[in-house]
Protein backbone atom coordinates (compact mmCIF):
# COMPACT_ATOMS: atom_id res chain seq x y z
CA UNK A 1 0.00 0.00 0.00
CA UNK A 2 3.05 2.38 1.34
CA UNK A 3 4.97 1.89 -2.78
CA UNK A 4 1.10 2.38 -4.50
CA UNK A 5 0.75 5.38 -2.78
CA UNK A 6 4.40 6.60 -3.37
CA UNK A 7 4.07 5.61 -6.98
CA UNK A 8 0.60 8.02 -7.27
CA UNK A 9 2.64 10.51 -5.44
CA UNK A 10 5.67 10.40 -8.45
CA UNK A 11 2.98 9.87 -10.83
CA UNK A 12 1.11 13.01 -10.08
CA UNK A 13 4.64 15.21 -10.27
CA UNK A 14 5.23 14.08 -13.13
CA UNK A 15 1.83 13.56 -15.46
CA UNK A 16 2.38 16.55 -18.23
CA UNK A 17 -0.61 18.97 -18.71
CA UNK A 18 -1.89 18.84 -22.26
CA UNK A 19 -3.79 21.75 -24.26
CA UNK A 20 -4.95 21.22 -28.20
CA UNK A 21 -5.38 24.40 -30.16
CA UNK A 22 -5.10 25.91 -33.86
CA UNK A 23 -2.37 28.63 -34.59
CA UNK A 24 -4.03 30.84 -37.39
CA UNK A 25 -2.20 32.03 -40.34
CA UNK A 26 -4.12 35.67 -40.12
CA UNK A 27 -1.92 36.68 -37.60
CA UNK A 28 1.43 36.54 -36.44
CA UNK A 29 1.56 35.85 -32.92
CA UNK A 30 -1.32 33.89 -30.83
CA UNK A 31 -1.51 33.48 -27.36
CA UNK A 32 -1.87 29.71 -26.23
CA UNK A 33 -3.27 30.83 -22.27
CA UNK A 34 -0.54 28.58 -20.71
CA UNK A 35 1.78 29.73 -17.97
CA UNK A 36 4.69 27.68 -17.87
CA UNK A 37 7.27 27.90 -14.99
CA UNK A 38 11.29 28.08 -14.97
CA UNK A 39 12.22 24.75 -15.69
CA UNK A 40 9.24 23.26 -17.09
CA UNK A 41 9.80 20.40 -20.18
CA UNK A 42 7.61 21.15 -22.67
CA UNK A 43 6.64 19.33 -26.17
CA UNK A 44 4.48 20.95 -29.44
CA UNK A 45 3.56 18.64 -32.06
CA UNK A 46 1.60 20.48 -35.04
CA UNK A 47 0.21 19.67 -38.53
CA UNK A 48 -1.65 21.19 -40.85
CA UNK A 49 -1.04 23.93 -43.80
CA UNK A 50 -0.69 27.38 -44.44
CA UNK A 51 -1.01 28.63 -47.75
CA UNK A 52 0.42 32.74 -48.69
CA UNK A 53 -0.82 31.61 -52.95
CA UNK A 54 -1.27 28.48 -55.00
CA UNK A 55 2.50 28.05 -55.49
CA UNK A 56 3.58 28.34 -51.73
CA UNK A 57 2.11 25.93 -49.70
CA UNK A 58 3.96 25.26 -45.79
CA UNK A 59 3.80 22.43 -43.43
CA UNK A 60 4.58 23.46 -39.53
CA UNK A 61 8.72 23.10 -40.52
CA UNK A 62 8.37 26.31 -43.33
CA UNK A 63 9.02 26.58 -46.75
CA UNK A 64 12.84 26.38 -48.60
CA UNK A 65 14.50 29.65 -48.37
CA UNK A 66 14.74 32.02 -51.92
CA UNK A 67 16.59 35.03 -52.77
CA UNK A 68 13.70 37.14 -52.03
CA UNK A 69 13.77 35.88 -48.24
CA UNK A 70 16.94 37.85 -48.30
CA UNK A 71 14.67 41.29 -48.08
CA UNK A 72 12.59 40.24 -45.61
CA UNK A 73 12.35 40.27 -42.04
CA UNK A 74 10.53 37.29 -40.37
CA UNK A 75 9.84 37.12 -36.74
CA UNK A 76 12.69 34.25 -36.98
CA UNK A 77 15.51 35.24 -39.67
CA UNK A 78 17.16 33.37 -41.89
CA UNK A 79 13.76 30.39 -41.38
CA UNK A 80 11.93 29.77 -44.46
CA UNK A 81 8.32 31.68 -44.79
CA UNK A 82 5.43 29.38 -42.96
CA UNK A 83 7.17 27.79 -40.35
CA UNK A 84 5.67 27.55 -36.88
CA UNK A 85 7.64 29.81 -34.62
CA UNK A 86 7.53 30.21 -30.23
CA UNK A 87 8.28 32.18 -28.14
CA UNK A 88 8.22 32.47 -23.54
CA UNK A 89 6.33 36.05 -22.93
CA UNK A 90 5.43 38.61 -25.32
CA UNK A 91 8.27 40.53 -24.42
CA UNK A 92 10.14 42.16 -27.15
CA UNK A 93 13.26 40.55 -25.97
CA UNK A 94 12.29 37.40 -26.29
CA UNK A 95 14.01 35.51 -28.76
CA UNK A 96 11.76 33.49 -31.32
CA UNK A 97 12.66 29.64 -31.72
CA UNK A 98 11.50 27.03 -34.23
CA UNK A 99 8.80 24.72 -33.40
CA UNK A 100 8.21 22.93 -36.76
CA UNK A 101 6.40 19.67 -36.68
CA UNK A 102 7.70 18.86 -33.36
CA UNK A 103 9.56 20.18 -30.96
CA UNK A 104 10.81 19.73 -27.02
CA UNK A 105 12.66 22.12 -24.73
CA UNK A 106 12.86 23.55 -21.17
CA UNK A 107 11.40 26.64 -20.66
CA UNK A 108 14.26 29.29 -20.15
CA UNK A 109 12.62 31.41 -17.14
CA UNK A 110 8.38 31.37 -16.01
CA UNK A 111 5.87 32.96 -18.79
CA UNK A 112 3.25 32.90 -20.77
CA UNK A 113 4.02 30.64 -24.14
CA UNK A 114 2.98 32.36 -27.64
CA UNK A 115 2.98 30.10 -30.75
CA UNK A 116 3.07 31.81 -34.13
CA UNK A 117 3.74 31.75 -38.34
CA UNK A 118 7.22 33.05 -39.34
CA UNK A 119 5.52 35.42 -41.37
CA UNK A 120 4.82 39.11 -42.39
CA UNK A 121 2.55 40.93 -40.23
CA UNK A 122 1.12 42.84 -43.20
CA UNK A 123 1.38 39.64 -45.76
CA UNK A 124 0.07 36.99 -43.61
CA UNK A 125 -1.14 34.02 -45.17
CA UNK A 126 -4.77 31.69 -44.80
CA UNK A 127 -5.45 28.13 -43.07
CA UNK A 128 -4.42 27.13 -39.43
CA UNK A 129 -1.76 24.54 -37.77
CA UNK A 130 -3.46 22.49 -34.82
CA UNK A 131 -0.92 22.33 -32.49
CA UNK A 132 -0.69 19.84 -29.19
CA UNK A 133 0.92 21.30 -26.55
CA UNK A 134 2.26 18.52 -23.56
CA UNK A 135 3.96 20.28 -20.37
CA UNK A 136 5.34 18.80 -17.29
CA UNK A 137 7.37 20.35 -14.28
CA UNK A 138 10.94 19.76 -14.25
CA UNK A 139 14.05 21.07 -11.82
CA UNK A 140 15.22 24.79 -13.01
CA UNK A 141 19.43 24.16 -12.99
CA UNK A 142 19.14 28.34 -12.97
CA UNK A 143 17.60 28.11 -9.57
CA UNK A 144 20.26 25.16 -8.14
CA UNK A 145 23.01 27.52 -9.16
CA UNK A 146 21.58 30.97 -7.72
CA UNK A 147 22.28 28.68 -3.96
CA UNK A 148 26.14 28.77 -4.72
CA UNK A 149 25.93 32.39 -6.91
CA UNK A 150 29.05 34.49 -5.74
CA UNK A 151 28.58 38.07 -5.56
CA UNK A 152 30.34 41.18 -7.50
CA UNK A 153 31.69 43.65 -5.01
CA UNK A 154 31.35 47.27 -4.81
CA UNK A 155 35.77 47.20 -5.09
CA UNK A 156 35.43 44.99 -8.31
CA UNK A 157 32.85 47.07 -9.96
CA UNK A 158 34.71 50.26 -8.99
CA UNK A 159 38.03 48.56 -10.52
CA UNK A 160 36.92 48.36 -13.82
CA UNK A 161 37.49 51.42 -15.97
CA UNK A 162 33.93 53.19 -16.46
CA UNK A 163 34.13 54.10 -20.09
CA UNK A 164 36.04 53.22 -23.15
CA UNK A 165 38.60 55.32 -25.13
CA UNK A 166 39.47 55.10 -28.77
CA UNK A 167 42.95 54.88 -30.45
CA UNK A 168 43.69 58.12 -29.31
CA UNK A 169 42.33 58.20 -25.93
CA UNK A 170 39.26 59.64 -26.59
CA UNK A 171 36.15 59.19 -23.98
CA UNK A 172 33.82 56.96 -25.45
CA UNK A 173 30.85 54.81 -24.49
CA UNK A 174 29.66 53.83 -21.08
CA UNK A 175 30.48 50.66 -19.44
CA UNK A 176 27.34 49.58 -18.52
CA UNK A 177 27.04 45.51 -18.17
CA UNK A 178 29.40 43.19 -16.48
CA UNK A 179 28.61 39.32 -17.07
CA UNK A 180 30.27 36.57 -14.97
CA UNK A 181 30.85 33.48 -16.38
CA UNK A 182 32.90 30.96 -19.21
CA UNK A 183 34.26 32.21 -22.30
CA UNK A 184 32.29 28.98 -23.37
CA UNK A 185 28.67 29.97 -21.62
CA UNK A 186 28.88 33.32 -22.97
CA UNK A 187 29.23 32.58 -26.44
CA UNK A 188 26.44 29.80 -25.79
CA UNK A 189 24.20 32.27 -24.27
CA UNK A 190 24.46 34.92 -26.87
CA UNK A 191 23.74 32.13 -29.71
CA UNK A 192 20.49 31.23 -28.00
CA UNK A 193 19.33 34.73 -28.24
CA UNK A 194 20.42 35.59 -31.64
CA UNK A 195 23.60 37.64 -31.06
CA UNK A 196 26.09 37.27 -34.22
CA UNK A 197 29.52 37.42 -33.97
CA UNK A 198 30.95 40.39 -36.21
CA UNK A 199 33.45 40.53 -38.53
CA UNK A 200 37.01 42.15 -37.47
CA UNK A 201 37.77 43.24 -40.67
CA UNK A 202 36.59 44.52 -44.10
CA UNK A 203 38.34 41.33 -45.98
CA UNK A 204 36.04 39.23 -43.26
CA UNK A 205 33.33 41.43 -44.17
CA UNK A 206 33.52 40.56 -48.19
CA UNK A 207 33.72 36.61 -47.51
CA UNK A 208 31.38 36.28 -44.84
CA UNK A 209 28.33 38.25 -47.27
CA UNK A 210 29.04 36.52 -50.17
CA UNK A 211 28.88 33.22 -48.04
CA UNK A 212 25.60 34.20 -46.43
CA UNK A 213 23.85 35.35 -50.09
CA UNK A 214 24.85 32.29 -51.84
CA UNK A 215 23.54 30.12 -48.41
CA UNK A 216 20.26 32.51 -48.88
CA UNK A 217 20.95 33.72 -45.12
CA UNK A 218 20.94 37.69 -44.25
CA UNK A 219 24.47 39.30 -43.36
CA UNK A 220 24.20 41.23 -40.02
CA UNK A 221 27.84 40.68 -39.37
CA UNK A 222 29.13 44.44 -40.44
CA UNK A 223 32.14 45.29 -38.66
CA UNK A 224 32.24 47.72 -35.84
CA UNK A 225 35.12 50.22 -35.03
CA UNK A 226 37.71 49.05 -32.50
CA UNK A 227 37.39 50.76 -29.07
CA UNK A 228 39.86 50.21 -25.82
CA UNK A 229 39.62 49.30 -22.47
CA UNK A 230 42.47 47.67 -19.92
CA UNK A 231 44.83 49.31 -22.95
CA UNK A 232 43.33 46.77 -25.49
CA UNK A 233 41.12 46.07 -28.39
CA UNK A 234 37.52 44.88 -27.27
CA UNK A 235 37.88 40.76 -27.57
CA UNK A 236 34.53 40.81 -29.14
CA UNK A 237 32.33 42.50 -31.04
CA UNK A 238 28.58 41.33 -31.15
CA UNK A 239 25.57 43.05 -33.27
CA UNK A 240 21.46 41.61 -33.50
CA UNK A 241 19.76 43.65 -36.49
CA UNK A 242 16.94 43.88 -38.63
CA UNK A 243 18.65 42.90 -42.04
CA UNK A 244 16.65 45.31 -43.75
CA UNK A 245 18.04 47.91 -41.63
CA UNK A 246 21.62 46.64 -40.47
CA UNK A 247 23.58 49.28 -42.68
CA UNK A 248 21.56 51.83 -40.27
CA UNK A 249 20.07 50.80 -37.31
CA UNK A 250 21.26 47.53 -35.15
CA UNK A 251 21.74 46.87 -31.46
CA UNK A 252 25.39 46.01 -30.66
CA UNK A 253 27.85 45.76 -28.14
CA UNK A 254 31.40 45.67 -27.50
CA UNK A 255 32.79 42.82 -24.65
CA UNK A 256 36.18 42.44 -22.81
CA UNK A 257 37.89 40.27 -20.78
CA UNK A 258 38.40 42.03 -17.76
CA UNK A 259 41.51 41.06 -15.58
CA UNK A 260 40.16 39.67 -13.07
CA UNK A 261 37.42 36.55 -12.13
CA UNK A 262 35.04 36.00 -9.40
CA UNK A 263 35.06 32.47 -7.16
CA UNK A 264 37.23 31.32 -10.18
CA UNK A 265 34.79 32.33 -12.84
CA UNK A 266 35.74 34.76 -15.84
CA UNK A 267 34.37 38.81 -15.53
CA UNK A 268 33.79 40.71 -18.75
CA UNK A 269 33.09 44.07 -18.66
CA UNK A 270 30.53 45.74 -21.73
CA UNK A 271 29.60 48.78 -23.54
CA UNK A 272 26.41 48.54 -25.57
CA UNK A 273 24.73 51.31 -27.79
CA UNK A 274 21.87 50.58 -29.90
CA UNK A 275 22.30 52.76 -33.76
CA UNK A 276 19.81 54.34 -35.06
CA UNK A 277 20.85 56.13 -37.82
CA UNK A 278 23.77 57.90 -39.46
CA UNK A 279 25.86 61.38 -39.03
CA UNK A 280 29.32 62.76 -39.16
CA UNK A 281 32.34 62.05 -36.72
CA UNK A 282 33.48 65.31 -35.18
CA UNK A 283 37.09 64.00 -35.44
CA UNK A 284 37.14 63.75 -39.15
CA UNK A 285 33.23 64.62 -40.68
CA UNK A 286 33.71 61.21 -41.66
CA UNK A 287 29.91 59.47 -41.98
CA UNK A 288 29.70 57.47 -38.82
CA UNK A 289 26.84 55.54 -36.92
CA UNK A 290 24.61 57.35 -34.44
CA UNK A 291 23.44 56.13 -31.02
CA UNK A 292 20.83 56.40 -29.36
CA UNK A 293 21.16 58.98 -26.46
CA UNK A 294 19.19 57.16 -23.98
CA UNK A 295 21.93 54.13 -23.31
CA UNK A 296 20.07 52.43 -21.05
CA UNK A 297 17.72 51.30 -22.96
CA UNK A 298 20.34 48.93 -25.07
CA UNK A 299 21.71 47.80 -21.12
CA UNK A 300 18.74 46.63 -20.47
CA UNK A 301 17.11 44.64 -23.90
CA UNK A 302 20.97 42.77 -23.61
CA UNK A 303 20.07 41.41 -20.31
CA UNK A 304 16.69 40.94 -20.71
CA UNK A 305 17.27 38.73 -24.21
CA UNK A 306 20.34 36.89 -22.36
CA UNK A 307 17.59 35.80 -19.74
CA UNK A 308 16.01 33.34 -22.84
CA UNK A 309 18.63 31.55 -23.27
CA UNK A 310 18.02 29.78 -19.90
CA UNK A 311 21.81 30.58 -18.68
CA UNK A 312 21.72 33.30 -16.96
CA UNK A 313 21.50 32.63 -12.95
CA UNK A 314 20.38 35.85 -11.80
CA UNK A 315 20.75 39.59 -12.89
CA UNK A 316 20.94 42.67 -11.00
CA UNK A 317 22.11 46.43 -10.89
CA UNK A 318 24.73 48.17 -9.28
CA UNK A 319 25.75 51.69 -8.68
CA UNK A 320 29.30 52.51 -9.28
CA UNK A 321 30.96 55.02 -6.66
CA UNK A 322 31.63 57.86 -9.34
CA UNK A 323 28.26 56.96 -11.81
CA UNK A 324 28.27 58.13 -15.16
CA UNK A 325 24.99 59.56 -15.86
CA UNK A 326 25.93 61.57 -19.10
CA UNK A 327 28.60 62.08 -21.66
CA UNK A 328 30.14 62.22 -24.84
CA UNK A 329 31.20 59.18 -27.20
CA UNK A 330 34.40 59.26 -28.97
CA UNK A 331 32.29 60.19 -32.27
CA UNK A 332 30.66 63.28 -30.61
CA UNK A 333 27.56 61.63 -29.52
CA UNK A 334 25.89 62.75 -26.58
CA UNK A 335 24.38 60.39 -23.69
CA UNK A 336 22.42 60.22 -20.90
CA UNK A 337 22.41 56.54 -18.12
CA UNK A 338 20.73 56.39 -14.65
CA UNK A 339 24.47 55.55 -13.71
CA UNK A 340 23.65 51.98 -13.06
CA UNK A 341 25.81 48.60 -14.65
CA UNK A 342 23.94 45.73 -15.01
CA UNK A 343 24.93 42.75 -13.31
CA UNK A 344 25.04 39.20 -15.18
CA UNK A 345 25.82 36.07 -13.84
CA UNK A 346 25.58 33.13 -15.77
CA UNK A 347 25.69 29.24 -14.65
CA UNK A 348 28.93 28.28 -13.21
Amino acid sequence: MRILLLWLAVSNVLAADRRELDIDASQVWTDTGIDLRAGDIITVMANGTVEFDSMHISGPDGLTRTWTDMTVHYPLANLGRGALIGRFTNNPAAIPFLVGTNRQRTTPLAGRLFLGINELAGNTGSGRYHVTVEWAQGVSPVARAAAYLPRVTQQMLDSIPPRVTDEEGNLGDRVNFIVVGSQDRLKAALAATNWVLVDRTRKEAVMHGLMTSLSKQSYVAMPMSDLQLFGRVQDFGYAQADPLKVVESRHHFRIWKAPLTLDGEQVWAGAGTHDVGFDKDHRDNRVTHRIDPATDGERDYIGQGLVYSGLVVKEEYMMPTYPVREGRTATGDSFTSDGRTLLIYLQP
